[in-house]
């Protein structure tokens, strides 16, 4: 484990963490590893605290994010970035948004144990989250699906003038002008794309604002938005 101790601390240094912040990020490492059920792929703490953790706090690069008081984190599943960045920024008020009850259980368990109170945990999809709407400072998604359909979940909930942040791998762009194209449809624009240094290869933030009010036909009924994605490109 000192890889972990170690790579934390670097990570702690580069991100200006709060000084609990190491050890609590090592006990959701921890409960990640020793979680029985299936919410993440990657469980070895030397493999998650670049995967992981190191990716999470990534998103800490994007002004908004940092300054943000209220942060929404869509599909959490093991979470990750949501419980990183609940650690890193603790005068936000973060909901981790998750539709499966037992990866919510775990959220909660994990929350509790690394002492985070500023973390609430919703178990519903984000389409159906209408206590969110027009709430959120900043939304946050990562593997949570194409960026259309994304930034769709995420516009309804956001104030005016906030972000929405998208964890994504290597650039494709029709996947970028399918977001744009639905970004215009839902009040957003396309305003920036960070490179994110990762040993799993290519990783790309997009940066989304919300310019305009969100359509009231948003958000559309529970997966509409994945049926019938709103899409630009011409696809083969």
């Amino acid at each position: 484990m000192a890889y972990v101790d170690d790579r934390l601390a670097e990570l702690a240094q580069r991100w200006a963490l709060p000084g609990a912040a190491v050890g609590k990020l090592l006990t959701i490492l921890d409960l990640v590893q020793a979680e029985p059920t299936s919410i993440t792929t990657v469980r070895d703490p030397e493999r998650g605290v670049d995967l992981h953790i190191s990716d999470a706090l990534a998103g800490l690069s994007v002004r908004a994010l940092r300054e943000a008081e209220a942060i929404a984190d869509l599909g959490s599943g093991g979470g990750f970035p949501g419980l990183a960045l609940a650690v890193a920024l603790p005068h936000a008020r973060v909901t981790l948004v998750e539709s499966v009850g037992k990866k919510c259980k775990f959220l909660q368990r994990a929350a509790d144990a690394a002492g985070l109170p500023n973390v609430d945990i919703v178990n519903a999809r984000a389409e159906a989250w209408v206590g969110g709407l027009n709430s959120q400072d900043v939304v946050t998604a990562r593997a949570l699906g194409p960026l259309n359909v994304i930034v769709e979940y995420a516009a309804p909930l956001l104030k005016d003038g906030g972000s929405f942040v998208a964890w994504k791998g290597k650039r494709d762009p029709s996947a970028e002008a399918d977001g744009v194209f639905a970004a215009e449809a839902v009040g957003m624009d396309a305003t920036d794309l960070v490179p994110v240094e990762s040993i799993a290869g290519d990783r790309h933030l997009y940066v989304y604002l919300k310019v305009r009010e969100t359509p009231p036909q948003f958000p559309r009924r529970e997966g509409m938005a994945r049926k019938r994605p709103l899409q630009g490109s011409i696809r083969a």
